[in-house]
């Protein structure tokens, strides 16, 4: 039992329905996990429906919390409308959206940037995330209010040649917490994470050079361990940020100075 007035009570999520999209894999299944651990059920979307229900079987085993598995592609406007068509009807409400989903392909060079390729990164990072948030952030206005977050990157403000369109993307999302926290306030939050360097699955594929340049340039010298993520995750999602709305949360190990 918790003592009186215990804060840690703040970061519980019981009762509460948390969406997130990328959440089969890296830093959105950690969050995933977070919040159904901390109490809430679950909406777990992805364009890997299967390995969506995998991690869905796995919340509702560990943690006895429900969990739904939408197979969504979120630089999609249609499927974005009917993910959350599917997690309202589904659980009659969503409380905290996530919108982890994102992508950054590689270019030879600027001038080789394809009108598809950045059509692609535009939609999946900046117009998938705002479609969502629009939907979902009238539901939570219209009933019990809620929390939106965006999962930004350290591009957003210190982008590099490699990063072009990915950067001018993430940008977009600290420019959408700013206005969407007007938009939807006082009933609906709405902030950002700007995560850095994270030793996800994908970070395998990096060449040996860049995990030594970690060393160089991050401050705390290494990459985020993926469960680093959780605690701004659940801040941002529970009752702790209650006063908490439009801002940008950087969690990068100390990488960016420049906060734009």
């Amino acid at each position: 039992m918790s003592a009186p007035n215990d804060p840690t009570q703040l970061f519980r999520l019981d009762g509460k329905v948390a969406l997130v999209t990328g959440g089969s894999r890296g830093l959105g299944k950690e969050m995933v996990l977070a919040f159904a651990r901390s109490g809430a059920d679950v909406v777990i979307a992805s364009r890997k429906e299967e390995a969506c229900a995998l991690l869905a079987k796995e919340v509702e085993n560990e943690t006895g919390r429900r969990a739904l598995a939408v197979g969504a592609h979120v630089g999609k406007w249609a499927d974005n409308e009917n993910l959350a068509k599917r997690a309202l009807d589904h659980f009659g409400k969503v409380d905290v959206l996530v919108n982890n989903a994102g992508m950054s392909p590689t270019y030879a060079s600027v001038v080789d940037i394809t009108e598809a390729l950045y059509d692609k990164v535009m939609d999946v990072n900046l117009k998938g995330p705002f479609r969502l948030s629009c939907v979902l952030g009238e539901a939570m206005k219209d009933g019990d209010g809620g929390s939106i977050m965006f999962v930004s990157s350290t591009a957003a403000v210190q982008a590099s040649p490699a990063e072009v369109p990915y950067g001018a993307a993430k940008s977009g999302l600290h420019s959408l917490t700013k206005s969407l926290s007007r938009t939807f306030a006082p009933k609906v939050r709405v902030n950002c994470i700007m995560p850095g360097a994270f030793l996800t699955d994908i970070s395998n594929a990096w060449p040996k050079e860049m995990h030594a340049a970690l060393e160089r340039i991050v401050p705390l010298q290494r990459g985020g361990a993926p469960n680093e993520i959780v605690g701004a995750a659940l801040y941002l999602a529970s009752d702790a940020s209650a006063y908490t709305t439009g801002s940008v949360v950087k969690i990068d190990g100390g990488l960016a100075y420049d906060m734009g």
